[in-house]
């Protein structure tokens, strides 16, 4: 994967792990910062996603606004509209680029928001009450503050149709993370109802919509065809279908660590399992094995490792890979109305790492 994004960076003219550094270096953002500074030493998680945008090399975060520009490329200047082709650089338009930009700052400002810790679920040991408190203002403040930023760079580009996408793609967010937890807070309950075709709604809000709706925006902003529109929004939810559904799965088919890697209970391979199983025997299943535990903490890890035993032994996990491998073949699919080139064959070598399995 490292690779793969290492070559796509050069076809695109630079590395996109600085992508949002204009916003980052900001005076509001540096005061934001400064702020953030007073939660070393605690536990709240906002130090972790901070962490994460610095250090992260295994799994680049900004893979979003990468695949933007290299579909940019892919697809070319428009023969439609010639009066801004000067403004190209590297095959991409300067309003491309920025679009890229914002794609990354909305998703960002997504993952701090996802942060913010839950007060009435804290115990004791999760550190003083002040400190989680004040994390989840500073989540809130520096998650607002690059959404109002991405929203001012989006209104600069003067394209009501690509206004219209990427607001209506903040929207999917939205409602996709409120579906994640609007069932999370009642008691007792472990795992979702849900179908294969409901959890696919809500993977698309959540984790395709953005950049689907990105790519196709980027489109727009070329004026290319409403069908080669069509062929980069394919894409761009085919392949972070791709993407969530191997992340998904990576907990089950890792055999180099001992450790139990955490998986959720609402993942692909568990409503797979569940589906094959039927919804009340896999309920069945989760209360054998809590009733066969200590109490915590030992009851958490045990239920989950005797858990995913159980689904890897089942058919939820192979029907995954090749659900995983489906969308993979989709996504491919629409890149061939894009012309050959390298950016194209980046394209393409994104789904092949996402697809591929030990």
């Amino acid at each position: 994967w490292s690779q793969v994004v290492s070559e796509a960076e050069k076809i695109v003219g630079y590395p996109t792990s600085f992508m949002s550094l204009r916003c980052l270096l900001s005076d509001e953002l540096s005061n934001i910062a400064m702020q953030v500074r007073k939660l070393v030493g605690t536990k709240h998680p906002l130090l972790d996603t901070a962490r994460g945008f610095v250090y992260d090399s295994r799994n680049n975060l900004q893979m979003r606004g990468l695949v933007v520009l290299l579909i940019s490329k892919a697809a070319g200047p428009s023969t439609a509209e010639l009066s801004f082709q000067h403004d190209m650089v590297s095959g991409i338009y300067s309003s491309q680029r920025s679009l890229a930009e914002i794609t990354e700052l909305i998703h960002t400002a997504f993952l701090v928001h996802r942060g913010i810790v839950n007060i009435g679920e804290l115990k004791s040991c999760d550190g003083p009450l002040k400190d989680m408190q004040f994390g989840n203002k500073m989540a809130v403040l520096s998650g607002d503050f690059l959404l109002a930023n991405a929203c001012t760079t989006l209104a600069q580009l003067q394209n009501t149709k690509v206004v219209e996408l990427i607001s209506s793609a903040i929207g999917d967010l939205v409602q996709g993370i409120y579906y994640e937890n609007s069932k999370s807070s009642e008691e007792n309950c472990l795992t979702d109802d849900i179908g294969m075709s409901r959890w696919k709604e809500q993977v698309f809000l959540s984790h395709s919509a953005l950049l689907a709706k990105s790519c196709q925006a980027a489109m727009e902003l070329a004026k290319h065809s409403a069908e080669i529109q069509d062929m980069a929004f394919q894409y761009g939810k085919h392949m972070s279908m791709s993407h969530k559904l191997h992340s998904d799965v990576q907990p089950f088919v890792k055999e180099s660590s001992t450790d139990t890697m955490a998986f959720s209970l609402n993942s692909a391979p568990a409503i797979l399992h569940q589906e094959f199983l039927g919804r009340e025997a896999w309920l069945k299943q989760i209360r054998d094995n809590c009733a066969l535990l200590k109490p915590p903490p030992h009851r958490c890890a045990c239920v989950f490792q005797q858990l995913q035993e159980a689904i890897k032994a089942g058919k939820g996990v192979t029907s995954a890979i090749d659900l995983c491998r489906c969308h993979g073949n989709r996504a491919l699919a629409a890149l061939e109305r894009f012309p050959p080139s390298e950016a194209r064959d980046a394209l393409a070598n994104i789904v092949y790492a996402v697809t591929r399995f030990p």
